[in-house]
C-alpha cells in the first residue's frame, strides 16, 4: 500500500515538474514574438533587415541592408550598406540605433552617424557601442541613392536583439 501511495505521489510530483517547465517556455516564446513597431523581440545572436519590398526599388537604389550582433559582453555591432542599380553621384546610408523601453512601449534612439559617398555602387558603414546590459536594441537604416535631388530613399530594419 506504501508503495503504491509513494508511486502516485512521485507521478504527481512529476506531472507539475512538467507543467512547470512547459509554462516557462511558453512564456519565453510567446516574449520573443512580441513585436514592436516593426521589430521583432528576440534572444537570437545576430539579426539583419533589408529594404522590404523589391517592389520599392527605383531607377537607381538597388538594395539596403541593416545588421545588429552581439560584440563581447555589453556591446553590439552596427552595420548599414546601401547598394545602387549602377554608379550614382551620390550615395549615403543614415543608422540609427535604438534600445526598447519596455515602460513606454516604444523604441528610443541612443545612436546614429551618417556616411556618404559619391561616385560609387556601393558603400557600407559600420560601429561597435558600448550598451547598458538587459535592453533590447536594434538598428535600423534609411538608404540613399541618386543621380539628382530628390534622390530615392528607402529604409530596413532589423528585429531586436537582447543583451542579457
Amino acid at each position: 500500500m506504501k508503495r503504491r501511495i509513494l508511486s502516485i505521489l512521485g507521478s504527481a510530483v512529476l506531472l507539475c515538474g512538467v507543467i512547470t517547465v512547459s509554462t516557462a517556455n511558453v512564456s519565453a516564446s510567446e516574449r520573443e514574438l512580441e513585436q514592436v513597431d516593426g521589430s521583432y523581440l528576440t534572444t537570437e545572436e545576430k539579426s539583419t533587415g533589408y529594404i522590404s519590398s523589391p517592389d520599392l526599388r527605383g531607377v537607381h537604389l538597388m538594395d539596403g541592408e541593416s545588421t545588429i550582433s552581439k560584440a563581447g559582453i555589453s556591446r553590439i555591432y552596427a552595420y548599414g550598406a546601401t547598394t545602387a542599380n549602377h554608379k550614382v553621384k551620390y550615395m549615403a546610408t543614415i543608422v540609427y540605433v535604438d534600445r526598447y523601453d519596455e515602460k513606454n512601449d516604444e523604441w528610443g534612439q541612443i545612436d546614429a552617424w551618417v556616411a556618404e559617398d559619391e561616385n560609387t555602387y556601393y558603400m557600407s558603414t559600420a560601429k561597435s557601442l558600448k550598451v547598458d546590459r538587459g535592453y533590447y536594441y536594434r538598428v535600423h537604416c534609411n538608404h540613399i541613392a541618386g543621380n539628382e535631388y530628390p534622390y530615392e530613399e528607402e529604409f530596413s530594419v532589423t528585429n531586436g536583439i537582447l543583451i542579457p
